[in-house]
């Protein structure tokens, strides 16, 4: 149901230094044959040790059972030696994980030292210490704290209360409480180890290094971030000091700083801490060691929150492989590898295999520690949210009733993990229609998390967000607005915060994790229309609505802007311009595709890491700079969609619009239509053929029969429920979502003589933003290319050299677009462009354009990415007449359509914006699947290879071309497309098609368009209305004459 709900508790390795101490060897004056026993068994056990420290376990013990032997044989079963021979067996076992035996060995070692040796002696002491351990391991606290207790007393009566193994029964007991949530206690006991190491032993010594690191990982768990971060930083100054920067110890200081980071939201730190730290472990350690799998692991879990779960995949299926091999598949670490498994399988909706996972981590956990353990309780909570996923609520129900027990039991009820519990049942609670049960427990979690871990942390965030939720539910409105309020605040800064850091493709990713906090947010203001909440909601759409766009092209001109960044940002074109050309080509035959995406990526973090401003660039604008914008009679009208409920079951998709207009005292919230009102116009099997579209945008068919109109006429969905709030106003800038991509609002009838654009001036944008930051382009001249009359076979000068065979819609096939024989069809001639290329050259000629005509096989894919080279500024008008392709996303068709490996990657790429383009001279060899000469363009211009090219000279482009308006429709930035690659590169105007429109009165359309523009001079919007209407008034169709659209 919610997104924090399958964000499972994730265990992320955190090095606490704990002493485990070495038995003391005690040696008495004795018989010859007494001596030379213990020193056979002292050093036997060294042996045994240094065999427990590289893992080999089996060894390590047969050792020691030799030493138990001489022991037994030698001294007797009650002698301190035989102790110390079963201290080891304690210890060895521990670190096997075998609890019962460690338990066993520790408990007779304590017995034979007591007799031995006496109440008082520092190895009775440490018996007593490493049973304790064992004890906190296992989960239980209360024994693990008596004898934890009885040490401390033990050692500060005979080794006083400087001793430095008094301060490890401090540390110890600290931990311990820590735990446990008593971070007060923890914390006084801290400080004192701390005050003890630095007198006695010196602030550049490794026991009061591990000292801070402990006291930072106190702070951390505090959220008393500013207190754990000095602390962390000077545990590693000292530490790379004494053991240098590739010592094992010196990675875990590194990879509890990132913790840190990450827990801070600063993942772009944490991202690099952790790939040093894995670096360390990999050349110190091997990859085959279980500290190298923990750095696989909390690198994967960074990946996790930022929702890069294609990266985060193979790096928990390799920490687990690493696990399972070194540490066998009872260890606790190989458990929480398939908990961390099953979290990122429930993530991606897979939940037979998140299931399997769930339950064996919840079968080694039990039989391992117990069923009064955190690491239980976890497991037990992983599988309510993965059983509340599946609508199983009965099932989920007793495993949150459990664990939330043993975490109240264990650690208390202030501890974050308890308040995670809380939230998590509070949601299962809500899905029961168990509101006042679900309101306690999220208001006693916001407490917790707000006082632990702050109002700035992600988890606070959806603690917000659910209470919100909650109240809106319960239509207790005037609680939900401020919690909604705050939510919008926190979500804003954690996103700022992440520009700065992250590139393009990552920031989308995590954006994608705010989707439901708007939706909803979205939701609860069609119910209750505040003043305070509509203001909020229109500025919240400002600040979304193409945010990845806007951040871009803020980055590219700052960085370019800045000589010490231009190198970098020149380089990392030069990476991406590579992948290109990679991209083109069937997947079997790319080359050091994954090592450029690396660079590339890389390489983009470091610039908007380095680019100076970029958060104040990003500045947000309010509703009221837009208002001060318009004059009288104009309106800005933000379309956005949402889901009705938080449900992920539920498919219900609304579509309202926020208007601005001057002197309103708030924007106004319009509630509009459902989405499946449009589904005929997007899921039909004939969608934007002839009659469909004229059976849309038309009252009556005109002898034409629609294929199947809808049940009411798109003016009835779509504006109808606007003209309302319009009156008296003549210019509208609109910016549209969703399906609205697909759809040109000037052409949706009114009457049968009037259209929408007849009564209001309609300007397509892509935020509203634009009003008050508009678009500048600097055109250095007065000039155009223009392409046209192009050959698509085999490259020509001469193109009447051999017969032709003619198209008659441009990007129209003699196969359906989805039909596996597209990586094989031809694209055909386009006759019509010859003559519209020509009278477009005269009629910029006398309107005194300096024009570059480029027909036949001049009408190059390398000439049109020579724009902009080389120092020379792009053209101020690209006029494009040629077929123009898109296919939808492969994932999204039916089973029975499947891509392979070598499938045209312009059908079958799952990046949007190779899915998109144009064509150019030869380009049909390409589009066969023939091989393109080293060196040479295929004649295919992809959307991302325009996205790579620097059009920031060009006022207009115009894509005489089809279906060159289409794309992937992502979230809040709209099409990914060609539309999108040419916003990129800098255009400030585009015309483009949202279907199939037939040649010749493409090439009148276009003919009219610059008549209108350069003759009559016209603004580019109005020229562009004008002579759509023109054509109307003519007495075409809407198919022949609606699909295109101008878009700023």
């Amino acid at each position: 149901m919610f997104d924090e709900l399958i964000k499972i508790k994730k265990k992320v390795m955190k090095y606490v230094f704990l002493t485990l101490l070495t038995p003391i060897m005690n040696f008495v004056s004795a018989q010859s044959v007494d001596s030379i026993a213990m020193k056979q068994v002292d050093s036997l056990i060294q042996v045994s040790r240094g065999l427990t420290s590289k893992r080999n376990y089996d060894q390590a013990l047969e050792v020691n059972a030799t030493a138990e032997k001489i022991a037994l044989e030698k001294l007797g079963r009650n002698s301190a030696t035989y102790g110390n021979c079963c201290f080891n067996h304690g210890r060895v076992s521990f670190f096997k994980t075998d609890y019962l035996q460690a338990e066993k060995w520790y408990l007779e070692s304590k017995l034979i030292r007591e007799k031995a040796l006496g109440r008082e002696h520092p190895d009775y002491a440490s018996s007593l210490n490493n049973l304790a351990g064992l004890y906190m391991n296992v989960g239980q606290y209360e024994k693990a704290e008596q004898l934890y207790l009885e040490t401390k007393s033990i050692r500060e009566k005979v080794m006083g209360r400087e001793h430095p193994d008094y301060a490890s029964s401090l540390n110890n007991l600290a931990l311990l409480y820590m735990k446990l949530g008593q971070y007060e206690k923890a914390e006084i006991l801290y400080l004192e180890t701390k005050s003890i190491r630095e007198k006695v032993l010196g602030k550049k010594h490794p026991e009061y290094a591990k000292c801070l690191n402990n006291l930072a990982i106190l702070y951390k768990d505090l959220g008393q971030y500013e207190k754990a971060e000095p602390l962390y930083l000077e545990f590693n100054a000292i530490w790379e000091k004494v053991m240098g920067r590739e010592h094992p110890d010196y990675a875990k200081g590194l990879n509890n700083l990132a913790v840190l980071y990450k827990d801070m939201g600063q993942y772009e730190k944490a991202e690099l801490l952790y790939l040093e730290s894995n670096a360390i472990r990999e050349k110190a350690l091997g990859k085959e060691h279980p500290d190298y799998a923990t750095s696989l692991s909390n690198l994967a879990i960074l990946y996790m929150d930022l929702g890069q779960y294609g990266k985060a995949e193979p790096l928990y299926l390799e920490s687990k492989s690493i696990r399972e091999k070194a540490l066998g598949k009872e260890h606790p670490d190989y458990a929480t590898s398939l908990n961390n498994l099953a979290i990122l399988y429930m993530d991606l909706g897979q939940y037979e295999k998140a299931e399997l996972y769930c339950l064996e981590s919840k079968s080694i956990r039990e039989k391992t520690f117990g069923k009064e353990h955190p690491e239980y309780a976890t497991s037990l909570n992983n599988l309510a949210i993965l059983y509340m996923n599946l609508s199983q609520y009965e099932k989920a129900l007793p495993f949150y009733i459990e664990s939330k027990a043993i975490w109240e039991k264990l650690l208390g009820k202030e501890h974050p993990d308890y308040a995670f519990c809380l939230n998590s049942l509070a949601n299962l609670y809500i899905e029961l229609g168990h509101y006042e049960k679900a309101e306690s427990l999220l208001l006693e979690s916001k407490a917790i998390r707000e006082k632990v871990l702050g109002k700035e942390h992600p988890y606070y965030a959806w603690n917000l967000y659910n209470l919100a939720y909650l109240y809106h539910l319960m239509g207790q409105y005037k609680k939900a607005e401020p919690l909604f309020l705050e939510l919008i605040t926190a979500s804003k800064l954690l996103i700022e915060r992440a520009m700065q850091y992250l590139s393009e493709k990552e920031l989308n990713l995590y954006l994608n994790k705010f989707l439901q906090f708007q939706s909803q947010t979205l939701s609860f203001t069609q119910n209750y229309q505040s003043e305070v909440i509509t203001s909020v909601c229109y500025e919240n759409t400002l600040f979304y609505k193409g945010f990845l766009l806007q951040a871009v092209n803020k980055i590219r001109r700052m960085a370019l802007s800045d000589s010490n960044v231009a190198e970098k940002y020149n380089l990392l074109k030069s990476f991406e311009r590579r992948l290109a050309s990679e991209y083109t080509k069937p997947i079997v035959e790319r080359k050091g595709v994954k090592e450029l995406e690396e660079k590339a990526n890389t390489l983009e973090k470091e610039i908007a890491r380095t680019v100076a401003g970029i958060g104040e660039a990003m500045r947000q604008i309010t509703w009221k700079e837009v208002q001060t914008s318009l004059k009288e009679g104009e309106a800005a009208l933000e379309f956005v969609h949402f889901r009705k409920s938080a449900s992920n079951r539920e498919d219900s998709i609304l579509y309202s619009a926020l208007l601005v207009m001057p002197g309103t005292e708030h924007p106004l919230f319009v509630g509009m239509f459902e989405e499946k009102s449009l589904d005929s116009l997007l899921l039909s099997r004939n969608g934007r053929k002839a009659d469909y579209v004229n059976g849309l945008y038309t009252l009556d068919d005109r002898g034409a029969i629609a294929m199947e109109a809808p049940k009411r006429t798109l003016y009835e969905i779509l504006w109808k429920p606007l003209e309302k709030v319009l009156d008296g106003v003549k210019t509208i800038y609109y910016s549209p979502c969703g399906l609205l991509h697909r759809i040109n609002l000037d052409a949706i009838p009114i009457s049968e003589t009037e259209t929408i654009a007849d009564r209001y001036k309609l300007i397509e944008l892509n935020s509203t933003r634009q009003l008050v930051i508009p678009t500048n382009i600097k055109t250095a001249h007065n000039d155009a290319v223009v392409y046209g009359a192009i050959q698509y076979d085999a490259q020509r000068n001469d193109i009447q050299s051999e017969p032709m065979i003619a198209s008659r819609a441009r990007g129209e096939f003699e196969f359906q677009s989805l039909d596996s024989t597209a990586k094989t069809g031809s694209w055909k001639f386009l006759p019509w462009t010859e003559s519209e290329v020509s009278n477009i050259e005269k009629i910029m000629q006398v309107a005194g354009v300096l024009v570059q005509l480029n027909k036949s096989g001049n009408a190059s894919e390398l000439s049109f990415k020579n724009l902009g080279t080389n120092s020379s500024p792009s053209p101020r008008i690209l006029h494009i007449a040629t077929h123009g392709y898109f296919f939808p996303d492969p994932k999204q068709l039916p089973d029975k359509i499947q891509t392979n490996e070598r499938e045209s990657v312009f059908k079958s790429s799952d990046h949007p914006m190779l899915r998109s383009g144009l064509i150019f001279s030869g380009g049909n060899s390409a589009w066969q699947g023939k091989l393109t000469p080293e060196g040479m363009e295929d004649g295919v211009l992809t959307a991302y290879e325009i996205s790579q090219l620097n059009l920031s000279n060009t006022e207009l482009v115009v894509l005489s071309a089809c279906e060159t308006g289409l794309g992937d429709i992502q979230g809040n930035e709209g099409v990914y497309g060609l539309q999108r690659a040419f916003k990129i590169a800098g255009v400030k105007y585009i015309i483009m098609s949202l279907w199939q429109v037939p040649d010749k009165q493409t090439s009148m359309l276009m003919t009219t368009f610059y008549k209108k523009w350069l003759e009559d001079k016209l603004s580019i919007p109005d020229a562009f209305h004008a002579a759509q209407k023109a054509l109307r008034e003519q007495g075409f169709d809407p198919h022949q004459w609606a699909g295109f659209v101008l878009i700023e």
